[in-house]
């Protein structure tokens, strides 16, 4: 593929409460970038360069997946329904202009009624890429331009883009003639559209040959469309799974919202987080879906929805892994604060916030086919690490939490742990699995003809999602019975018991001392295990 110049410029929270001040800040900062927004179905051109590609001068248009027309739809007369969802898919030039330097038109001031220059305009679909040009016996150097030594090879006429028809359909790849007309500098390409008979991804390439034409822009744009809507091909499968990904975030907060409004009174503080964390999937996948409406309607992508709705699913992300990752630590089963740990999983969460809505960013507000590997690697890296830091922690956290559960014989509570320790478990086997599809999908389709089913690579996450946020809400679910697995003072007495029971050699012996027969138990030496002062005891405990 040819390279390319950017074408598009393209306090019931607990330890959230402080991660929350921190990615306000850092959502400051993520929109303070200079990013431009996306045009995406409509690809605008303004005084964009051609680039030196072997023996051509090359501008890529666009690329996008397209979907048939609807049969119905190519008639004139035919529509399948009204307005922008009529069945018709076309690639729509409006306003397109090439403009060439003043010297250079100067040079045919006296060439009057004659064309003085050619660009032409070549659309193709991906499986006919090679159609375009012509591969020398090498088997790696590709000649876009036709020469007399070509013209037997190829049936090309000299000084133009060598392009080989297909086999049944003599005008496809599609091209049109742009032409610099005597000693002008503008030349005007005619407002057509190229009707799209067959599903595929699809290239538009404007191209010179005469090297005296090497310092040409373009401006003006040209409009994709499918027959449902502006919404290009590879994304039209988002508008309806998140429009099925609101539905069940918001049957999943109807039931959680009901049974926390009916046992409101032995509600967990950690119950207050996971309400915080649905309601962060709800706003979500709701913008998601809007945006994706307007998308489909307008061809635009409104720069502040689109930001907003990046920061919400970062921040989402963000609280999702801490909330995980506190309740592997026990808070509010196990313990009662994290003590001095909550500066550390602050520090964590805010590092993981600013580095996926970093990456978000880029990829849905700012041109992302327009970034070099290097520049992908340099954003999704970090996402990656810590990532990996997350899921270390929580599973030796869990270690930890299983053991002090199991050292105490509080069963009913090792049992929960137990079943959220599985389907972490089992959720880390899948994404591993999945991240090993992703790759192979991304290394074997490395000219998108896969375009159709891409959606799901990035859908797979939400529901992955999802599926963790309904186990955490069944598990830790607001009933009466729900205080009873809460942290509460018996613990700080079993701890005490345990540690008298290691000392003395005997659990009865130990937990009677200073009693009388029938008397009442003496106290351990604190009721609060995890006092201020034990903070940093503590800290080194757990690590």
């Amino acid at each position: 593929a040819a390279p390319r110049r950017a074408a598009n410029p393209p306090n019931a929270m607990g330890p959230f409460t402080s991660a929350a001040s921190v990615s306000v800040l850092a959502a400051a900062a993520i929109i303070s970038l200079n990013v431009s927004p996306v045009a995406a179905a409509v690809h605008p051109y303004a005084d964009d360069y051609f680039y030196s590609v072997g023996d051509a001068f090359i501008f890529r248009g666009g690329r996008e997946g397209l979907f048939e027309s609807k049969s119905e739809a190519v008639n004139e007369f035919g529509a399948v329904a009204k307005g922008i969802a009529n069945g018709k898919s076309y690639i729509r030039f409006s306003k397109v202009q090439f403009f060439r330097p003043q010297e250079v038109a100067d040079e045919y001031n006296g060439a009057v009624g004659q064309d003085t220059g050619l660009v032409q305009a070549v659309v193709f679909e991906v499986n006919d890429r090679n159609r375009i040009g012509y591969l020398t016996g090498d088997g790696v150097t590709r000649r876009y331009c036709c020469t007399k030594e070509l013209v037997e090879k190829t049936r090309c006429f000299p000084g133009r883009l060598i392009v080989q028809p297909k086999p049944g359909n003599e005008d496809w790849p599609w091209q049109t003639d742009v032409y610099f007309s005597e000693n002008q500098t503008v030349a005007y390409a005619v407002d057509e559209a190229v009707t799209i008979e067959s599903t595929g991804m699809y290239y538009l390439w404007f191209v010179i040959c005469d090297p005296n034409l090497a310092g040409v822009s373009v401006s003006g744009q040209t409009t994709w469309k499918n027959p449902g809507g502006y919404l290009p091909g590879m994304m039209s499968f988002n508008l309806p799974f998140f429009g099925v990904m609101s539905l069940l975030y918001l049957v999943l907060g109807a039931v959680w919202m009901v049974a926390f409004i009916k046992n409101w009174r032995s509600v967990m503080q950690l119950q207050y987080c996971i309400t915080a964390v649905v309601a962060l999937g709800m706003i979500e996948m709701s913008i998601w879906y809007f945006d994706y409406v307007n998308f489909n309607s307008t061809g635009f992508r409104p720069y502040g929805t689109t930001i907003f709705a990046v920061l919400v699913s970062s921040a989402r992300k963000t609280v999702s892994r801490s909330l995980v990752l506190v309740v592997s630590m026990g808070y509010g089963v196990v313990r009662p604060t994290l003590g001095g740990l909550t500066k550390k999983v602050v520090s964590l969460s805010a590092a993981y916030f600013i580095a996926t809505a970093t990456l978000d960013v880029m990829t849905n507000v700012g041109a992302i086919d327009d970034l070099t590997s290097s520049a992908r690697i340099f954003l999704v890296l970090p996402v990656a690490v810590l990532d990996a830091v997350f899921i270390l922690w929580i599973f030796t956290a869990l270690s930890k939490t299983l053991a002090q559960l199991q050292a105490r014989r509080q069963s009913a509570k090792l049992d929960l742990y137990r079943r959220f320790t599985n389907t972490l478990a089992i959720s880390v086997v899948v994404s591993v699995a999945w991240i090993g599809y992703e790759m192979w999908f991304k290394v074997s389709d490395a000219f998108n003809e896969k375009w159709e089913t891409d959606w799901i690579t990035a859908a797979f996450w939400h529901l992955l999602s999802l599926g963790i946020n309904t186990v955490i809400c069944t598990l830790w679910r607001p009933t009466d019975a729900a205080t009873l697995f809460a942290y509460s003072e018996l613990d700080a007495l079993d701890d005490w018991d345990e540690e008298g029971a290691a000392l003395g050699g005997g659990g009865v012996a130990m937990s009677n001392v200073g009693q009388g027969k029938g008397g009442p138990r003496g106290p351990p030496p604190t009721t609060d295990v995890f006092a201020l002062d034990d903070e940093e005891s503590e800290v080194g405990k757990m690590e």
